[in-house]
C-alpha cells in the first residue's frame, strides 16, 4: 500500500511540476541526484548521511553535522533535502561535502541512491520516516539514528490501522527524542532503543547568537550601538535608557493577521514619535504586494524599508523599519525590547527560540499548542499568548509600565533556552 501511494504521489508531482516552478525544481533535482552522486562520491571515503526535509530540520541537524565534522574529520558529510525551500537556501552550505535532493522513496530510487553513496551511518531529522530507504539501510546493517524526533498519540504509528506501517520504526538503531511523551509512545509499541536528549534547535540558536551580525542600519534606527554596550549577557536590560527610544518592538515572520493586531495597537495608542517606541517588522512573505500592504496599514507614520535605508539622520527619525530581505531576523532580535513571532493565527508559529535566546519576552498567537518550545516558554514565563488586540494591548502596557516585569520575563526566556541546550553532545555521546 505504501509503495502504491508513493507511485501515485510521484505521478502527481510530475504533472504538477509542469505548472509550478518550486515543484519543478524539486522534480528535476530528485531525478538528477543519483547522477550527481556518481560524479562526486569519493569511493574511498566514508560518508555519514544526514537527511532533512526542509530548512527547519536542517537547522536541527546542523549542530550535529558541524561537531561531527570537527571531531571526526575522517568522515565526509552527505546532506539531502526533500523540499526546495531547504535545498535552494543551503545548496552551498560549506559544512557538507555533497548536497543534493533525496529522490522519492520508491524501491528503485532507494536502491540506486544507496548503491551510489554507500553511507556508513545515517541521521534522519525529526519527522523523516522513509520506508524503502530505511529497510534497505537496515538490511545492509547501516546504523540509522532519528534525531530531535517527536511523537504524538495521533500519529499513524500508534493507531490500530497503522501497526503495519509502524514496523518502519524498527529500522532505526536508536531514537534521540525530544520529550517523555515520545519515549513512552515508542515504548508502547515495543521500542526501547530510546534516549531523551531534547531538541538540538536550542544548541543551534545559541550558535546563531554567537555568530550574530552587527547591523549599522538597525543600530541607527534604534539609536543604539552594540559596540558601546557593556559586557553583559542581558544586553537589552543593561543598555536600556536614554541612548534608546522607550522600547523597540520586533515582529518576526509576521503574516497579515499578526500585523493587523500589533500595528493597530501602536497606532491606537499613538506610541510612535520622539522618545516613544519604535517598530521593526520582518514579514514572513517578502513580496511587493505584502510590503505595500504593511505600509498602507502604517499610513501617516515615518516608515523606511531596510534595503532603502541609510545610517544617516533620516533612519533615526523613522518610526518603523520594514525588513525587506532575508537572513537578518535572528540578528535583529538582539535590538528588541519585546518580540512577536508570527504564524500563530494561521498554520502555526515560527521559530520562537531565535527571539528568546536574546533575553526578551516573546509574544505569539493562539495556534501554539503543537509547538513544544512555545509551550515551554509559556510555562516558564518567558512567552505570552495573544488572542486579539485587547490581549496584546494588556501585555504591552504591562511591559511599558513595569520595567522589572519586563526584565524578569526576558530573563526567563533566555534561561529557558540555556536550560534546554546540550542535545548535540548527548546525541554524539549516545552514538559512541
Amino acid at each position: 500500500m505504501y509503495n502504491i501511494i508513493i507511485y501515485l504521489y510521484l505521478a502527481g508531482v510530475a504533472i504538477y511540476s509542469l505548472f509550478n516552478e518550486k515543484v519543478r525544481k524539486m522534480w528535476r533535482g530528485e531525478r538528477a541526484a543519483v547522477a550527481l552522486l556518481k560524479e562526486k562520491v569519493d569511493p574511498q571515503a566514508k560518508y555519514v548521511w544526514f537527511h532533512a526535509a526542509s530548512l527547519g530540520e536542517f537547522e536541527q541537524g546542523r549542530p550535529i553535522m558541524e561537531r561531527l565534522r570537527r571531531e571526526h574529520p575522517e568522515y565526509k558529510i552527505l546532506l539531502t533535502f526533500f523540499s526546495p525551500s531547504g535545498y535552494e537556501v543551503r545548496k552551498n552550505y560549506e559544512g557538507a561535502d555533497i548536497i543534493c535532493y533525496l529522490p522519492l522513496d520508491t524501491p528503485t530510487n532507494a536502491r540506486r541512491f544507496l548503491r551510489a553513496v554507500r553511507p556508513v551511518m545515517a541521521f534522519f531529522i525529526k519527522y523523516e520516516f522513509w520506508y524503502n530507504y530505511l529497510h534497505i539501510l537496515r538490511h545492509r546493517e547501516v546504523p540509522v539514528y532519528s534525531v530531535s524526533s517527536i511523537f504524538r498519540p495521533g500519529q499513524i504509528f500508534f493507531r490500530w490501522y497503522g501497526r503495519q506501517y509502524s514496523r518502519v520504526l524498527k529500522c532505526f538503531t536508536w531514537f534521540f527524542v525530544q520529550n517523555e511523551v515520545s519515549r513512552d509512545l515508542l515504548h508502547s509499541i515495543g521500542l526501547d532503543n530510546v534516549t531523551i536528549t531534547g531538541d538540538t534547535r536550542f544548541d543551534r540558536v545559541l550558535q546563531i547568537k554567537e555568530q550574530a551580525k552587527v547591523l549599522p542600519v538597525v543600530e541607527a534606527f534604534c539609536q543604539y550601538s552594540i559596540a558601546d554596550a557593556p559586557d553583559d549577557d542581558d544586553i537589552n536590560t543593561a543598555c536600556a535608557g536614554s541612548v534608546r527610544p522607550e522600547g523597540v518592538f520586533v515582529a518576526g515572520s509576521s503574516w497579515p493577521p499578526d500585523e493587523d493586531i500589533f500595528i493597530r495597537h501602536f497606532l491606537d495608542r499613538q506610541l510612535f514619535g520622539h522618545g516613544k517606541w519604535k517598530m521593526i517588522i520582518a514579514p514572513h512573505v517578502i513580496d511587493e504586494s505584502h510590503l505595500q500592504q504593511i505600509e498602507q496599514k502604517l499610513a501617516g507614520c515615518n516608515v523606511v524599508r531596510y534595503t532603502k535605508a541609510t545610517t544617516d539622520i533620516s533612519i533615526e527619525k523613522a518610526d518603523v523599519l520594514i525588513i525587506d530581505c532575508f537572513g537578518l531576523l535572528s540578528s535583529i532580535y538582539r535590538y528588541g525590547t519585546v518580540s512577536y513571532v508570527g504564524g500563530g493565527f494561521g498554520v502555526g508559529i515560527h521559530n520562537v527560540l531565535e527571539a528568546a535566546v536574546w533575553g526578551i519576552p516573546v509574544l505569539f498567537g493562539p495556534n501554539n499548542q503543537r509547538f513544544q518550545e512555545a509551550q515551554g516558554l509559556l510555562a516558564d514565563g518567558g512567552g505570552f499568548e495573544v488572542t486579539d488586540v485587547a490581549s496584546f494591548a494588556q501585555l504591552m502596557e504591562r511591559f511599558a509600565q513595569d520595567k522589572d516585569y519586563l526584565a524578569e520575563a526576558g530573563k526567563k526566556a533566555a534561561h529557558y533556552v540555556s536550560d534546554h541546550a546540550g542535545a548535540t553532545r548527548k546525541v554524539l555521546d549516545g552514538i559512541r
